[in-house]
Formats: C-alpha cells, structure tokens, sequence
C-alpha cells in the first residue's frame, strides 16, 4: 500500500511563463540610454509644468501631495502623446527608436499600447507618487536591470521584455 498524503507537494514540472526569448535581449547600457533620451525630451516640459502649477517650487515652497500628483499623471500624458504612435507601431519610444531596442511581450508579440501605457508605466508612475515607498520602489525597480532576465519590476507588471529591433 502507497503512503498518500493529501497535504503533499505536487510533482508537476512547471516551465517559466515567460519561455525563450527569440530575439536578442536589450543591452543594459542600451535601455539605460534610451531612458536617459526620454528623460532629457520630458523635461523642459515637467519644469514648464511645475513653473505652471507651483510657481512656488522654485522660490522654496514645497508642493502639495496633490499637485505632485497632477504634475506627474500630466507629465507622464504629454510624454505618452509625444510617443504614442512610435508606441503603438513598434512598441518603440523616441529614445527607444534612436537606440535600435523595442518594447514586446514575453512571448515575443507585439505589445499593444495600452498595455504599455498603463502596465508600464502607469501604475509604477502612481506607485512613484507614494512619500518615501516611491523612492524605494524606483531604486528596487533599476536594480531589477541586473537579474539574468534584465526584466524590471515594470517589466513584470506589464508581461514584457526588451529586446534588439
């Protein structure tokens, strides 16, 4: 007679949901670039923001929670309206495009923009807005760069990788 027990492990060999890659990953360098290329386009327009909405910034005065807020999410809508249709074509932003790399699901698709938009950024865009977990969770977020994926936080959120265009 066989020892059942109810209460055991299953043994079932499970594979990894995001299964092989068919093009080549993202450099770490190159996604760093193509950051760093968004970064420098989006803010004339984030300080242009703030000038409008909390003038006071830059004389010292320190900004309301819910004008952090606002500044950000309309931030974060211009920067979509500037790459939106590089996003919706190739899954590509500006600096994206300049640096040869785009944006897929795991198993290699096209993502669609709007999974982009909100997985991706959004909701990591909001988490960044929480006093002091946003700083943690942007500082964990780049770490994530240096598994062996090169998948980050915002990646697994959004089911994507990155891969050579």
């Amino acid at each position: 007679m066989t020892d059942f027990n109810p209460y055991q492990t299953p043994n079932a060999y499970v594979e990894d949901v995001a299964g092989e890659v068919d093009g080549e990953l993202a450099g770490r360098g190159a996604r760093l670039g193509a950051a760093f290329i968004d970064g420098i386009i989006i803010l004339p327009i984030a300080l242009l923001l703030w000038y409008v909405f909390a003038p006071g910034i830059f004389s010292g005065q320190k900004p309301t929670f819910l004008v952090s807020l606002s500044v950000g999410l309309f931030a974060l809508a211009i920067w979509i309206a500037l790459n939106f249709s590089l996003l919706a074509r190739n899954g590509q932003t500006i600096g994206k495009k300049m640096l040869g790399i785009k944006i897929v699901r795991t198993d290699n698709t096209a993502c669609g923009v709007w999974r982009i938009a909100g997985r991706r950024l959004l909701i990591p865009g909001l988490i960044n807005q929480i006093p002091v977990a946003g700083l943690v969770f942007v500082f964990v977020d780049m770490l994530f760069i240096f598994r062996e994926s090169r998948r980050c936080i915002h990646d697994l959120i959004a089911d994507t990788i990155v891969i050579r265009a």
